[in-house]
């Protein structure tokens, strides 16, 4: 048997540090990647500081975020846009388009007119109002068309 080196591997001691090859295609390597256009610095790097007569102030900017409220059926938890409180929406019901075209579709098939009716009557076919509580002031509304 014969003593042979082992092979090299990253981070033998015994060798030198590892050559560094361009990616395929022989293009360099993007430098910044990950980093907003524009903006200073990238992953890993310290925020971007400013010095005002010795003092030292670090920029924090803390990414915004919209939140959308759905309103369906059904009741919300929400801030009230008019008087500002934390509340959950009352909700009312009203006659809308798709009650309207679930009438006319009866009328064509034939149903008598006390059948076209059924529409009016029933909450899954209406729109839905959601109000605030506390002031009365509508806050969104469903529509099932």
């Amino acid at each position: 048997m014969t003593d042979a080196a082992p092979p090299p591997y990253p981070g033998n001691p015994t060798k030198g540090p590892e050559p560094q090859y361009p990616p395929p295609g022989g293009q360099p390597p993007m430098q910044g990647y990950g980093q907003p256009y524009g903006q200073p610095g990238g992953y890993g790097q310290p925020a971007p500081t400013q010095q005002y007569h010795g003092q030292t102030t670090v920029v924090v900017a803390q990414p915004t975020m919209a939140v959308v409220q759905q309103f369906r059926e059904t009741p919300v938890h929400t801030k009230c846009p008019h008087c500002q409180a934390e509340i959950v929406t009352a909700t009312s019901y009203e006659t809308g388009t798709f009650a309207w075209i679930i009438c006319l579709v009866l009328c064509f098939v034939g149903c008598d007119l006390g059948c076209c009716l059924i529409p009016f009557c029933v909450d899954g076919c209406k729109d839905v109002t959601h109000s605030c509580p506390n002031c009365n002031q509508v806050i969104g509304k469903y529509n099932r068309m």
